[in-house]
């Protein structure tokens, strides 16, 4: 159950800001991290003539320019809603993280699969002049990759990521690139090595194509999971649950005729409702119904930042039905009915 499921309005902002706070110094450290990092590895790799070795540079390069890209969904995501972008900018986070992704498949994924070819159609020397510096190099990257995502995934552990991983798609990143770049790394110091003690490049170049696939595929994966949510996702089962269960305890309400969600941010949610009321209320109780119904879901789901009911009062035998509540201000959505 997410952590600020009983709070208030105040306190789940709150929330959000230390989150939001948390996960820009965390995005802030890699991208330390991999600016130190792909400036070493590109002077190595040079040096050395390592396929290997640049191709785990333009990793590095592609993360640090993600992390640009994340640091501006962080900033941008957290306007407050205007005239133009009514529901606000929250998803500006996953189309960031969209880019994000894009950025992997392109400046990570491809250049390794071309310094694989260019390694096996006769691009890698012989000469093992600096192969010992650069996997220097690559065994200090791993200890500051590691550092990165040990750091990021304490921040999915304290902000309770469940078993499909954190909510946070600027955070899942950091963690995809962190964990993506450690065996990366791994991956680079052995095809070095093993090329170092057989003599034959197909070592580096098959780690080369091993980087590139693994790079594509995080890419292809965290892709698909922005995908989702720009596209429009539901609230997770639990809120969902929470609500409807609130709504179909009230006494005014006869039957919950529908509840539909929307993810209009990392924690901002739009529900809509459709329920019939009990007959006999007239059009005041209607509406005190309504503003009391929205308080309630905005208290216990504090991301539900926009709520709208539709509500129809049934009527008894002989009279005009469905006269619709919406008629009144009760069917508007602002939030907790305020």
């Amino acid at each position: 159950m997410h952590e600020a499921a009983h709070e208030g309005p105040g306190a789940h902002e709150e929330s959000k800001a230390r989150q939001d706070r948390r996960t820009r110094v965390t995005v802030l450290v890699a991208l330390a991290a991999n600016l130190v990092i792909a400036a070493a590895k590109t002077v190595g790799g040079l040096l050395a003539g390592s396929p290997a070795l640049l191709s785990e540079a333009a990793h590095s390069v592609a993360d640090s320019v993600n992390e640009v890209f994340l640091l501006a969904a962080l900033r941008r995501s957290r306007r407050p809603a205007d005239a133009r972008h009514p529901f606000g900018y929250g998803k500006e986070r996953f189309f960031w993280s969209l880019l994000a992704a894009v950025g992997i498949f392109v400046m990570g994924g491809c250049f390794s699969f071309y310094q694989a070819v260019h390694a096996l159609t006769g691009g890698g020397g012989e000469s093992y002049d600096g192969y010992l510096a650069g996997i220097a190099v690559l065994g200090v990257a791993l200890l500051s990759e590691g550092a990165s995502l040990l750091r990021a995934l304490h921040q999915v552990r304290t902000q309770g990521g469940g078993a499909e991983g954190p909510k946070d798609p600027a955070l899942r990143t950091v963690v995809a690139e962190d964990g993506t770049a450690v065996l990366g790394v791994a991956l680079a110091i052995a095809g070095m090595a093993l090329h170092m003690a057989t003599g034959r490049v197909i070592w580096e170049a098959s780690a080369s194509f091993a980087i590139g696939a693994l790079l594509v595929y995080v890419a292809y994966r965290l892709g698909r999971d922005t995908r989702e949510q720009l596209v429009g996702v539901a609230a997770d089962p639990e809120a969902d649950r929470r609500i409807r269960t609130l709504l179909e305890a009230q006494p005014e309400i006869d039957t919950v005729e529908a509840l539909l969600t929307m993810q209009l941010g990392l924690d901002s949610t739009l529900v809509a409702a459709r329920v019939d009321l009990v007959p006999g209320l007239d059009s005041e109780e209607v509406e005190t119904v309504a503003v009391r119904i929205k308080a309630s879901i905005a208290h216990v789901v504090p991301e539900a930042e926009q709520i709208f009911l539709d509500v129809t009062e049934k009527t008894g035998p002989g009279e005009r039905a469905g006269r619709r509540a919406g008629e009144s201000p009760a069917a508007t959505g602002e939030r907790g009915g305020a």
